[in-house]
């Protein structure tokens, strides 16, 4: 028979479910998809994705309709995670959410891709925090920054 005054003197901290924005390319949606399956298959981390997937891809529209989108998606989020892939280093679009993220002070999780030795300026330059591709390490980086 268990102790019942044990078991309710354990303190029990609630998984909290975090909101996440990751930043991609729909033209390199294979490392977005693999970032969404690592942290969905991560056990006691549960989150909410509010980025889109290519499947959702806005199609064509003005600059300032796309920024308005991007606006949008980063707002409610408590951490925007950019996969530093050297496309970064090319994209308008991933630089305008690292920039707009650090405007209404979002903290920035940068990941290194797996097996990569360099990471894209433009990621170091903004990052909160840099971690390697692994799920241990990507949790606990939107957990101490987030």
């Amino acid at each position: 028979m268990v102790d019942s005054t044990y078991i309710s003197s354990i303190k029990w901290k609630p998984c909290m479910s975090k909101r996440l924005f990751i930043s991609h390319s729909w033209s390199y949606s294979e490392r977005y998809n693999s970032m969404v399956n690592l942290l969905n298959n991560r056990l006691f981390f549960t989150w909410t994705n509010y980025s889109v997937p290519v499947s959702k891809a806005f199609g064509s529209m003005a600059n300032y309709r796309m920024k308005e989108e991007l606006r949008g998606q980063i707002r409610p989020v408590q951490c925007v995670v950019i996969i530093g892939g050297m496309w970064t280093n090319h994209s308008d679009w991933i630089q305008f959410e690292m920039d707009f993220a650090k405007e209404i002070g979002k903290p920035i999780l940068g990941v290194r891709p797996r097996g990569a030795k360099v990471m894209p300026i433009a990621v170091i330059n903004k990052a909160d925090k840099v971690v390697n591709w692994n799920s241990d390490s990507i949790v606990s980086g939107i957990r101490e920054i987030s």
